[in-house]
């Protein structure tokens, strides 16, 4: 399993206050669901009314395909014209396969269940 996290640094042009900010943050946020069913979130820049970061995250089978659509979400970001991308990053997390039910009887309780 490949999970690919990227982030992007926006900057909203025209922007005048928070409110309108996170208008456009919204619109692209929303936009990045609808088209490509990633997650996304504003996760840093919130009380800035002109700077934004967003998260993504994409899971995936393959590197290069989680690694693709990570790329075309900045592209399409881009595309929009509703805020200036200033930097971008991509990072892709290679998550061995475990057997979760090797080793343990069917009535043990499984490690987060010994909090």
């Amino acid at each position: 399993m490949r999970v690919g996290a990227g982030l992007i640094e926006l900057h909203v042009h025209g922007s005048r206050s928070l409110k309108q900010k996170r208008g456009v943050v919204k619109a692209i946020v929303q936009r990045l669901r609808n088209r490509f069913n990633i997650s996304v979130a504003e996760v840093d820049g919130q009380e800035t009314w002109q700077r934004a970061v967003l998260g993504l995250a994409v899971v995936g089978c393959d590197a290069q395909g989680v690694r693709r659509r990570l790329r075309t979400a900045v592209e399409f970001v881009e595309s929009l014209h509703l805020a200036e991308i200033r930097g971008a990053d991509v990072e892709i997390l290679d998550v061995a396969r475990t057997d979760f039910n090797e080793g343990t009887a069917e009535d043990d309780p499984l490690p987060w269940e010994n909090e």
